[in-house]
């Protein structure tokens, strides 16, 4: 098996064989890309949807006006500071597990770290 690099498309398939694995490279590069934006669309559709039930069905606010777009913003801001809390939690209950203690040092460092690896797995999906 050879290594594949432009140079061994191009002496294997011609140049025809370069432009194609770089559309197909593209192509799944903005395929895996879409694919992150999808399901965070598909997380905020859900919020939206939890917001305006709770807004103009449990409150009964009318639609459009100042008091449902209040309402939405406050619950919106709730949900993120809420959702926010829930994955430092998470993070700290990582490095507990790991031994490490809370207020110190190496602590702090390895809920930084947590966080950090949690955000890129998710970007990489």
């Amino acid at each position: 098996m050879f290594p594949i690099t432009s140079a061994n498309i191009t002496r294997h398939r011609g140049a025809r064989g370069l432009a194609s694995a770089i559309t197909s490279g593209a192509a799944a590069i903005a395929l895996l890309a879409a694919s992150t934006t999808f399901a965070h669309a598909a997380e905020n559709s859900s919020r939206m949807a939890q917001e305006h039930y709770a807004c103009a069905v449990v409150m009964e606010l009318r639609q459009p006006g100042d008091l449902y777009d209040t309402c939405i913003r406050s619950l919106d801001k709730t949900l993120s500071e809420s959702d926010q809390a829930r994955l430092v939690a998470t993070h700290q209950r990582v490095c507990a597990r790991e031994g490490l203690k809370s207020g110190m040092p190496d602590f702090a460092l390895c809920v930084v770290n947590a966080k950090q690896s949690l955000t890129g797995a998710v970007a990489a999906h």
